[in-house]
Formats: C-alpha cells, sequence, structure tokens
C-alpha cells in the first residue's frame, strides 16, 4: 500500500476504513456542519469516534478532548487511535501533523473534503504515517463499506 492515497485507490482506502477509532479534530457540537455530521454518521456505523474540540466538553454524549495530547494523558480508558480524521483549515494542517507526531497517534491522517497540506502529508509520510488528503471519510465509507 502506498503511504499517500489517492481517489483511485479504493483498495487502500477499504482497508484504512476496517479501522476501529477515530479521533476528529475540529469536531462540532452543531448539527449540520460537516465536522459534526460526518462523525456521527462513523459513530453510527460502529466506529469508536473520539472528539477532539477545546471549545465543548462533550460531543455526542463523548468527552470532547482539548488536543490528540489530552486524549492519552486525559481519557479514562486507553483508547487506541487509528486515525486522525481532521477538520479544519489548511493553513492549520501543519501544527495537527505535529501534534499527531508529537503525540505518536494514528497510524493514518485522513484530511476532510477541502483541506490538503501536500508538506504537511509528506512529514507524515515520511513519519510512518498513511494520509488521505481531500476525500470525505463518510463518502468514501458508503462508497467502499457500505
Amino acid at each position: 500500500m502506498t503511504a499517500t492515497v489517492g481517489s483511485n485507490e479504493p483498495d487502500a482506502l477499504r482497508e484504512i476504513l476496517e479501522c476501529e477509532t477515530i479521533a476528529v479534530v475540529g469536531c462540532s457540537r452543531t448539527p449540520g456542519k460537516a465536522a459534526h455530521d460526518v462523525p456521527a454518521y462513523m459513530l453510527e456505523q460502529g466506529y469508536d469516534v473520539v472528539p477532539v474540540n477545546p471549545f465543548a466538553d462533550e460531543i455526542f454524549g463523548r468527552e470532547a478532548f482539548d488536543s490528540l495530547a489530552d486524549v492519552d494523558e486525559q481519557s479514562d480508558d486507553d483508547i487506541d487511535i487509528d486515525i486522525v480524521c481532521v477538520f479544519r483549515p489548511s493553513d492549520e494542517v501543519a501544527g495537527v501533523v505535529e501534534s499527531v507526531l508529537e503525540s505518536a497517534v494514528g497510524d493514518v491522517i485522513w484530511l476532510q473534503q477541502g483541506i490538503r497540506d501536500d508538506q504537511a502529508a509528506e512529514r507524515a509520510v515520511d513519519a510512518g504515517y498513511r494520509v488521505v488528503q481531500d476525500r470525505c471519510l463518510k463518502v468514501d465509507h458508503r462508497r467502499l463499506v457500505v
């Protein structure tokens, strides 16, 4: 499998979607926003969704963490993140990738549709992560899994 997954690699995307736990950076409390509806859908599909939002205490009845580092430090359970799904503007991706690398969480960084940073993605790939850019987790799940 290649480290950076493109739109023509459905088998690689399907493999990624076999994961169990998704940390959602920028998860929203507001229904109707993609940053709320996509993780809500993934939760409905049986995934363990870990909200990461410093402005929320709880989303989907689950504790919301201020940062990826806080997931390991503050959670009562041992949370083993598979995918870090990012709902932040492209110009914030480099900081999120730094946080992922510092926290050593997940195996995959998934940048939602409209979000892209090739330099940050390359840094993550060089560190051993698989990276998906500019793709919707919900759309790909419906297309490849359901």
